[in-house]
């Protein structure tokens, strides 16, 4: 290869990431110590700051019982508060407009609830057709909820014939045509398959334009790209922080819903313990009193122990800044793509994700014929000590995070793809290496 070693150490000195607050899986395979981690799209490595952040929580409960929800260091009660302004940051909403609380497709179904309103000929719901299937079985059960048929309801936009990702004008022109039909335009920001990133402003203005809500699955996106969901008028939106946000297995997720719906009284929405205004929470009336931000779309009172990774994540993510985590991202990825231009020409893998920059990710997905996915990604995994993920048959994601990959991590994945997928003196395709 034209990229050497060497090359990828030089380039780790002049545009060092932030490796050294997470912890980096020891690798079980090939010749280095560590694993060069290419699944952060999947789940997120551990900062170094999470444990010492959740003891000193769980110090709390030991010292102070019950008192500890107002008089912790990290008071519970309004202990969501302490990750509002910082995850409305990351996203780009106003403070009323972001929370931080339950899991991801949970809150799509508490955000449908207000905001898939079928009636009359407007009933459709209209999602990618690659969209993740839990996204795909939500719709669906919405729309047997309010008792329509889900084959006929749910639209799913497929690329073009020979294509792997959606055109953003094929998108524009369905809304222009059938947008009357449209109830509840649903994608995800980032494909979690491709990588590609949609042009969300573009999106959400036609789909508006169009008469329906439009809502998005940030679930690759949030820490992956910058957003700006106020300034992009988008109805609302839903993510989670267990990829790039880096909080941990399940942790929590976001929620962001626009100024214009906050306190109207119209919106159906479900009401417990937590969505009635705090300051009136122990006067314990049989009546919720809603605030007026998204807070009302709370229910329950939230997990202390696992809004705490969410915070040390969130800390980040404020220290460094979105846009300078965007601007590295765009380099290791080019990189990234640059190394698999050299090794995947005359071998049986083909990149699937988006050449341009500015309609992806971090994540560049390989689409392998030369053998299964999962066989590929375990054979990355045990030989050569890379971390991908598989998405059977025949993708494997690669995902350079810009908080803690390596340009030389990037080097040894192209290494390995090399390594087992030779080919011959006249750069053909030989026989996979055998697997051990």
């Amino acid at each position: 290869m034209t990229f050497t070693e060497q090359d990828a150490r030089r380039r780790d000195q002049a545009d060092p990431g932030h490796r050294d607050l997470f912890l980096v899986p020891p690798a079980e395979g090939g010749a280095y110590p560590e694993t060069a981690y290419m699944a952060g799209n999947s789940l997120g490595l551990q900062p170094r700051a999470t444990r010492d952040e959740l003891l000193g929580d769980l110090d709390a409960w030991a010292q102070l019982g019950v008192e500890g929800h107002l008089e912790a260091a990290r008071p519970w009660l309004p202990y969501h508060e302490l990750l509002t302004e910082q995850a409305a940051r990351l996203v780009g909403a106003l403070p009323a407009e972001a929370v931080v609380m339950n899991s991801l497709t949970v809150n799509l179904h508490l955000l449908m609830v207000s905001f898939y309103r079928p009636a009359g000929a407007r009933t459709r719901i209209v999602i990618e057709d690659a969209a993740f299937p839990s996204d795909s079985y939500a719709v669906r059960s919405q729309a047997r909820f309010h008792g329509l048929d889900p084959d006929t309801t749910v639209v799913r936009l497929r690329p073009r014939a020979g294509e792997d990702t959606l055109r953003t004008e094929d998108v524009l022109a369905f809304l222009r045509a059938e947008g009357d039909t449209v109830a509840l335009v649903m994608l995800g920001g980032v494909n979690f398959l491709t990588g590609e990133l949609m042009d969300i402003p573009a999106i959400t203005a036609a789909g508006r334009a169009a008469g329906a809500v439009v809502g998005w699955d940030l679930a690759h996106a949030a820490g992956n790209v910058p957003l700006r969901l106020h300034e992009w008028d988008v109805d609302f939106a839903a993510w989670c922080s267990y990829k790039y946000l880096n909080s941990g297995p399940g942790a929590l997720g976001g929620v962001f819903v626009h100024e214009r719906h906050l306190g109207d009284p119209d919106l159906p929405r479900f009401e417990g313990w937590w969505s009635t205004e705090a300051s009136t929470r122990f006067e314990m009336t049989p009546t919720s009193r809603p605030p007026a931000t998204v807070e009302a779309w709370q229910i329950s009172n939230p997990p202390i122990f696992a809004m705490g990774p969410v915070r040390t994540s969130l800390d980040l993510f404020d220290k460094i800044g979105m846009d300078a985590l965007r601007e590295r991202s765009l380099r290791l990825t080019a990189y990234l793509e640059s190394l698999l231009d050299e090794v995947l020409p005359g071998r049986p893998l083909q990149q699937v994700t988006p050449r341009d920059p500015a309609r992806r990710g971090c994540q560049l997905s390989v689409r392998t014929t030369g053998m299964g996915a999962n066989e590929l990604a375990r054979r990355l995994r045990h030989e050569h000590g890379v971390i991908a993920d598989a998405r059977q048959p025949d993708i494997v994601r690669f995902a350079p995070v810009p908080l803690y990959s390596t340009y030389h991590d990037c080097w040894r994945v192209a290494q390995a793809l090399a390594a087992i997928f030779p080919t011959d003196a006249q750069g053909a395709a030989a026989t996979p290496e055998e697997g051990r």
